[in-house]
């Protein structure tokens, strides 16, 4: 079963989360943060990965430790579901349009983490959120699951499109990449033999 259950308890945050990535992409999402529990639905709805997440955070400051501790807490489990990655396609893109605007996100769960953010806003907040916060998502989602991430929205002008683009893309990429692929199911898609560590 390719499951994961976190528990990340900090001083700024506390989050319990658990994941199945051969789920039907049913949700439980409690950050405290309504446009990121928005997007977070979003990402599980459209990777069909279930996810309950509930996070309590110093939201009294600002919802930067809660976003970004969020988006470890999302990696980390994929990269503990995913195990030895085995059998899995690895790679996965998406092409995603949302009314006027179109995101683009191409994956490999390599092991080696390394995010590209090709994203721009023309206002400090969608909702009650910091639109700086997203990028912050995505570095720590993609740090956490060992992931190269590439994302880049072509065009657009809705801020909330913007957004909901980059984590709808980024789920149909993730949906693909972690398929078991039929015709190697017993091997690590790697000539080395292993994911993760130095090129």
């Amino acid at each position: 079963m390719r499951q994961a259950s976190i528990e990340r308890n900090t001083t700024e945050t506390r989050i319990r989360l658990r994941l199945d990535l051969d789920g039907g992409g049913h949700y439980a999402v409690a950050t405290g943060i309504g446009f990121l529990d928005h997007m977070l639905e979003q990402l599980s709805r459209h990777s069909l990965i279930d996810l309950e997440l509930e996070a309590k955070g110093d939201l009294h400051i600002d919802a930067h430790h809660t976003t970004e501790d969020s988006g470890i807490a999302v990696g980390q489990a994929l990269a503990q579901a995913l195990g030895e990655r085995t059998g899995i396609h690895r790679y996965g893109s998406a092409l995603v349009p949302m009314d006027e605007t179109l995101t683009r996100v191409a994956l490999d769960l390599s092991g080696r983490p390394y995010l590209v953010w090709k994203v721009r806003f023309d206002r400090d907040k969608v909702g009650d959120m910091d639109t700086e916060l997203f990028k912050e998502w995505f570095q720590a989602f993609a740090n956490a699951a060992g992931a190269t991430l590439h994302v880049e929205t072509l065009y657009g002008e809705n801020n909330h499109h913007i957004v909901e683009s980059c984590f709808k893309a980024l789920a149909r990429a993730l949906r693909e990449a972690v398929e078991i692929d039929p015709r190697k199911a017993d091997a690590v898609p790697s000539t080395k033999g292993t994911l993760g560590g130095s090129l």
